[in-house]
């Protein structure tokens, strides 16, 4: 009698491990992540967290292991779609206050006139040093309401004989600039707090903005501390540009005013860090 064979029954496949489903988890995340990112080219991980219903820590995660494999660009609060290096120009030399007065004299005057109709509806305003904000400061002359602390002789000189209150940091000049300096110009206004305060900048990149020296650097940091709203003045000629000092990243500001949209890794980078783009007008005469 021939011996009874016993077959096995039909194999029932073993669930998962979970260090097996984690990764096929992660494999759905990243694909639905990268989706994202071609449709709208920037993601907060907020938003993505909670379409995907995970942790924003997983998203993180998920964020720095694409970013490694050169799929993405991680930024403040998000990511945006990874793509050819855009060409930033270096400038390496401060050029003279008169010269980069005349250098885009139209689109800083349109920006200057937008960000003064804001500045004038605030109480006390902190106003850097350069071009743009020099031309801002001749429309604030009537604010009688408006209290100006400055390190920027120009500005102080440019509001002379106006309605506002003006204080200026005391401190050592610096001879072209016009613009005083020093631990006792940053001790003076870091007991100080500001409703509002407008910055100028040599450049703007993905990564933040920039400044050619270090001394006036210095207070514009004390303006972004000591500041309740932020407001950026950069005309377009200064996108992709970088100079010595980086001030800040983008994250540091609540308004960038400017004259054209800025380039999309730009403007990805600025949406991510939520910050608000405002194109301005032109300026009446212009």
């Amino acid at each position: 009698m021939a011996e009874e064979l016993s077959l096995p029954e039909n194999p029932v496949a073993e669930p998962p491990s979970g260090e097996d489903r984690q990764r096929l988890l992660s494999h759905e995340r990243h694909a639905r992540i990268l989706d994202q990112l071609a449709v709208s080219g920037s993601i907060g991980v907020a938003a993505i967290a909670a379409a995907l219903g995970v942790s924003d820590m997983t998203i993180r995660r998920d964020l720095l292991e694409l970013e490694r494999e050169g799929r993405l660009v991680r930024v403040h609060g998000g990511a945006m779609l990874a793509e050819a290096p855009a060409s930033v120009a270096m400038d390496s030399e401060e050029p003279r206050f008169d010269a980069r007065l005349r250098r885009g004299s139209e689109a800083k005057a349109a920006i200057a006139a937008c960000a003064a109709g804001l500045v004038s509806s605030y109480r006390t305003a902190a106003i850097d040093v350069g071009t743009t904000t020099y031309l801002m400061a001749g429309h604030l002359r009537e604010a009688d309401h408006l209290k100006v602390f400055t390190n920027s002789l120009r500005v102080s000189t440019r509001l002379d004989g106006g309605a506002p209150e003006v204080y200026v940091a005391g401190g050592r000049v610096r001879p072209e600039e016009m613009s005083v300096w020093g631990p006792t110009a940053i001790a003076q206004f870091e007991k100080l707090w500001f409703d509002v305060a407008v910055l100028g900048t040599s450049g703007i990149t993905a990564e933040g903005f920039f400044d050619y020296s270090f001394e006036d650097t210095d207070m514009k940091r004390v303006y972004l501390r000591r500041s309740g709203f932020r407001i950026l003045l950069c005309d377009s000629a200064k996108f992709q540009r970088m100079s010595l000092v980086q001030v800040g990243t983008l994250a540091d500001i609540n308004l960038l005013i400017t004259d054209a949209e800025p380039p999309s890794r730009i403007a990805a980078a600025l949406a991510a860090a939520r910050v608000e783009v405002r194109i301005a007008p032109p300026a009446a005469g212009h």
